[in-house]
Order: C-alpha cells, then structure tokens, then sequence
C-alpha cells in the first residue's frame, strides 16, 4: 500500500472560494479531508497518486483561488523512486521526458534514465 502523507492545511476554507466544489474534488481522488478539531486548519490524507490527482484537478479548474494548495501539494508531496517512475511512464507508452518530470517532479536526468530503460527493453 502506498504511503500516506500528512499535510495541513491552514486557512483551507477562507483561502479558497468554491470551497464546497473543492472538496468534493479531493474526496473524489480517494483521499481524506478533515477539519482538524475547531480550528480554520484542515487535514489532508492522500498518497502520491491521490495527490497528482489533485493537483490535475486543480489544474483543470479554472478557479485561481486554488492555486495555493496546488503550491502546497509540491512542496509537501514524497519524491518517487525508479520503480514508481516506471510504472508511472509504462502507463501512458507515448509520455516524453518533459511530460513525466511535469507529472511527478522529477528531475530530467531521472526521467531520461526512466524512458530510456523502458525503451531499451
């Protein structure tokens, strides 16, 4: 099973407008959202795929007042190892190297490493 990451949240609900239509964005991902105890700050439970999800969703918005927790999820998500890129660039056979470092934030050398291995097999 994939690894959950924790992140919070602060001032989930007032720094995002649609907040409703947000949520259940997330939910539909798999991932958990929860408000921690009675303050403004959320939790968000997701692994890695749940969090590329999320941030692909945002991006397919066209709300800005998301833009943030698109800006959280990158510096808070896990970095992948060459097993996860594979599976990651075996999905989609066309992927180039500047489609798979977009996806997962890795660097060009991991990517170029990742497709050639698959190429060469």
């Amino acid at each position: 099973m994939a690894m959950l990451v924790n992140i919070i949240l602060n001032g989930f609900v007032k720094r995002t407008l649609n907040t409703d239509a947000l949520k259940v964005a997330i939910k539909s991902t798999g991932a958990k959202l929860s408000r921690k105890g009675r303050s403004r700050n959320w939790l968000l439970q997701a692994n890695e795929e749940q969090i590329r999800n999320i941030i692909k969703l945002i991006a397919q918005s066209e709300e800005t007042s998301w833009d943030w927790l698109t800006k959280k999820l990158m510096e808070e998500k896990p970095k992948l190892n060459r097993d996860e890129l594979r599976k990651i660039a075996i999905q989609d056979p066309s992927m180039t190297i500047a489609q798979l470092t977009l996806l997962t934030d890795c660097s060009h050398l991991d990517a170029r490493k990742v497709l050639d291995e698959i190429e060469w097999e």
